[in-house]
């Protein structure tokens, strides 16, 4: 249903419950409707037993799961950044024109701290324009700041921002395109807008587990779409760009499934309405 995007831990989290709790039943039915073996789930359940990230009272497909605490705090999604993409889509979150830099260099010796320092800077959306320097179209300082204090690599840290960034003679959207790879992110868009698609075709029809399994299968490509995605405001992308029609698909198809699924307690179905609501 989502290419074996879905891994079998993905699955169970994704099946968490308003109170905590996983009803066994549900999630085998889930798994299979997801192509997935009972063997595989009993596999992954013990192992998140195991690493005390859920309690399991009862056997089979008669068990319920609870999960701790430090699971349910792990799993919550990023409801600023959704937030952040459905207003931009609106047109409430218009660009200030400042791009936003970033350099570093740390001592080989701190090796950890540079890795960390890094790796938050992707996640941000950040673009290298040249060695140790990266850009994003988003304020990013104070996550930056956090980061490079908590790893000790603040001494090392520049940021600045412009409004006239040139990369290599290119400006404005030209020089997004230069930066990120707009294609390819494209085509992560194109794979959620195709099985936003399919879930509006089938909801109405489809049982509660197949109702479940694209709700599910919906949000991890929603997510494997948007995690290498920079949110770049309109103005620095293409006309008529893929993730807008994409995400209009997604909240569609999650408003279908969360209406036909109203009695579900299931927390996956809730946990986007928020943020999609204008503001």
């Amino acid at each position: 249903m989502a290419d074996g995007l879905i891994s079998t831990r993905s699955l169970i989290e994704a099946m968490l419950r308003e109170d905590a709790t996983i009803d066994a039943g549900e999630l085998y039915a889930v798994a299979e409707a997801l192509g997935m073996g009972d063997q595989q789930v009993r596999l992954a359940i013990k192992r998140l037993v195991t690493e005390g990230r859920f309690t399991v009272d009862g056997r089979g497909r008669g068990a319920v799961l609870t999960a701790t605490d430090a699971t349910r705090a792990g799993i919550e999604p990023d409801r600023a950044h959704v937030r952040l993409m459905y207003a931009q889509d609106r047109g409430e979150a218009p660009w200030d024109g400042v791009w936003h830099l970033a350099g570093f260099a740390v001592p080989e010796a701190q090796r950890e701290a540079r890795g960390a320092l890094r790796d938050a800077i992707v996640a941000l959306g950040g673009a290298p324009v040249q060695g140790g320097l990266y850009a994003s179209a988003h304020a990013w300082e104070d996550s930056l700041r956090v980061t490079a204090r908590t790893t000790g690599a603040d001494a090392y840290l520049t940021t600045l921002s412009c409004t006239d960034l040139d990369v290599g003679g290119a400006r404005g959207a030209a020089a997004a395109a230069r930066l990120w790879p707009l294609d390819e992110l494209a085509d992560g868009h194109r794979r959620l807008a195709d099985l936003a698609t399919r879930a509006l075709d089938r909801t109405a029809e489809a049982e509660h587990a197949e109702r479940l399994a694209l709700t599910v299968a919906l949000v991890a490509e929603f997510t494997r779409a948007h995690e290498p995605d920079p949110l770049l405001p309109p103005q620095l992308l293409p006309p008529d760009w893929i993730g807008v029609h994409a995400r209009a698909l997604a909240a569609r198809a999650w408003s279908a499934l969360a209406e036909r699924e109203a009695a579900s307690p299931l927390r996956l179905l809730r946990w986007f309405d928020a943020p999609l609501q204008p503001h």
